[in-house]
């Protein structure tokens, strides 16, 4: 029952997103309507049934291991299988929660496109790799869903079909490949010096192993840390992210919120905890680089964040600082960073799906892409601006919205690890913070108060989008909230996930 539960949430969004593309509905003998219908009928349904099964393995009851093996490599020497711990739980029940009201928002925001079967087909098939990363028993399974990822979002990057998305998507490629390979040495030397695969919280590396040295096995972990990096966004590999912005907003939310940035964070997360181990980490020079890299990205994020006029591209590098944070929480090198990385993983994707759906809807509904004009919006779009304001609160790290629970949590990991690091990384976040409230509430107050901003943005009337994507804002909004009040039971899970207490 356990192995059918496991297998089934991957598979079902992977073969029925294959099946969506032969299906005669996509071809061009039936009506555009009917098609369209009859499509995001069959993408919601798979993605509500496969959201179910997830939450039905995530409650049940503990009974043996939550283990399916897939297959084995090499003979029976390396397994592809799926288990699910407590950070599995995490990230699976994360993306398993956002991803029907992502599907719900891209039906509204699709209509009428040409190309929406091949969009939903991509779309629903991510999200079957996007778990098979969060069931991930071992690095080998994690690194093939991990690739399998950046083949089923190539497409949707390049959905449009115009030149800068052309070009978006290209540069998306070769930056994934590139940090493929990195990734890839990674894990070859996992392979070879450590017990096991196998994710074991505390890291599996062996140092009886002959011609096991030290130098030699840290660098091969900063060359996986940059390679699982590139998807995580982080600095100098980060160029992909802005660039992507050209995409379908539904896609740069998957992007930016649920499932390829969260990915690469997630990845490193279980190379540094649960393949090499911490406490080898802890204290090296190795440590020291990609703290280094971190604190230089969240710095550059953010910066880069208030310079740009773009809307899309100035959340693009908000998401290149934001996901830092939880890579700082990995980098501490300690459980409440590992708990305060998870934490803000969760917030993080709550708080930029909902800044990104906001930002789909004026743009949808205004074609307007540029901060600078949408002076006076606020009074046409209320329901709209005052989600994006709840997004941006919550990212700058406000009392009473989510934001400030994992930032105040990321702030106690970095003083407990001590001296300049701790010192340093505080000094980080309280920049960081104070570029957020700047390029975020900037937008907001351009478009409450014109006279701040400049002439009305149209005269004409312009109406909130309809209840597909406002239904999602609106629950995401409110959600920023309810967790800013209330994440008792969630930061307890996390907290005793970090210290080894799996479900």
């Amino acid at each position: 029952m356990i192995q059918l539960l496991m297998t089934v949430p991957v598979l079902l969004p992977l073969v029925g997103g294959v099946l969506m593309l032969g299906l005669p509905w996509g071809k061009e003998g039936m009506n555009q309507g009917k098609r369209e219908q009859n499509c995001l009928l069959l993408t919601e349904t798979i993605v509500v049934v496969t959201s179910i099964l997830v939450w039905t393995l995530i409650l049940l009851e503990k009974e043996g291991e939550k283990e399916a093996v897939l297959f084995y490599l090499a003979g029976r020497d390396l397994k592809v299988f799926f288990r699910l711990d407590g950070a599995g739980c995490i990230f699976a029940g994360l993306v398993s929660f956002l991803w029907p009201f992502a599907a719900l928002y891209a039906s509204e925001y699709m209509e009428g496109d040409e190309r929406h079967v091949s969009f939903f087909a991509f779309y629903t098939m991510a999200y079957g790799v996007t778990l098979g990363i969060a069931f991930a028993g071992n690095l080998v399974t994690l690194y093939l869903f991990y690739e399998l990822l950046t083949l089923v979002t190539f497409p949707l990057v390049l959905h449009y079909r115009t030149r800068e998305s052309r070009a978006a998507s290209r540069k998306y490629l070769y930056y994934s490949i590139g940090g493929a390979a990195f990734a890839f040495m990674g894990l070859v030397f996992i392979l070879i010096y450590g017990n096991t695969a196998d994710f074991i919280l505390g890291g599996v590396l062996n140092r009886g192993v002959p011609g096991f040295q030290t130098n030699t096995i840290l660098f091969m972990y900063v060359l996986a840390f940059f390679g699982f990096g590139v998807k995580a966004a982080l600095f100098p590999v980060h160029g992909w992210l802005p660039r992507a912005s050209v995409a379908p907003t539904p896609v740069t939310a998957l992007l930016h919120a649920v499932a390829v940035v969260k990915s690469g964070a997630f990845a490193i997360l279980r190379l540094t905890y649960y393949s090499y181990g911490a406490d080898f980490v802890r204290g090296t020079w190795a440590h020291y680089v990609v703290l280094a890299a971190v604190l230089v990205t969240i710095v550059y994020g953010s910066t880069m964040a208030v310079r740009e006029a773009h809307l899309k591209r100035r959340l693009a590098y908000s998401t290149i600082s934001n996901l830092s944070y939880v890579l700082l929480g990995v980098v501490m090198m300690n459980p409440l960073g590992l708990a305060a990385a998870l934490l803000h993983m969760v917030f993080h994707a709550f708080m930029k799906i909902c800044a990104f759906f906001c930002a789909g809807a004026i743009m949808h509904k205004t074609e307007k892409n540029f901060v600078y004009e949408l002076s006076d919006l606020g009074r046409q779009m209320p329901m709209t601006f005052a989600c994006f304001t709840a997004a941006g609160l919550s990212l700058t790290g406000i009392p009473l919205f989510a934001g400030f629970i994992s930032k105040w949590n990321l702030a106690q990991a970095a003083v407990s690890a001590g001296g300049a690091i701790g010192i340093l990384s505080v000094c980080v976040l309280l920049y960081s913070a104070l570029m957020t409230g700047i390029y975020m509430l900037t937008v907001t107050v351009r478009a409450l108060f014109p006279g701040a901003g400049g002439k009305s943005a149209s005269p004409a009337r312009i109406n909130e989008p309809g209840w597909r994507m406002l239904v999602p804002m609106v629950l995401f909004a409110v959600l920023l909230v309810v967790f800013g009040l209330y994440s008792g039971p969630l930061s307890r899970f996390i907290m005793e996930t970090a210290k080894g207490v799996t479900i």
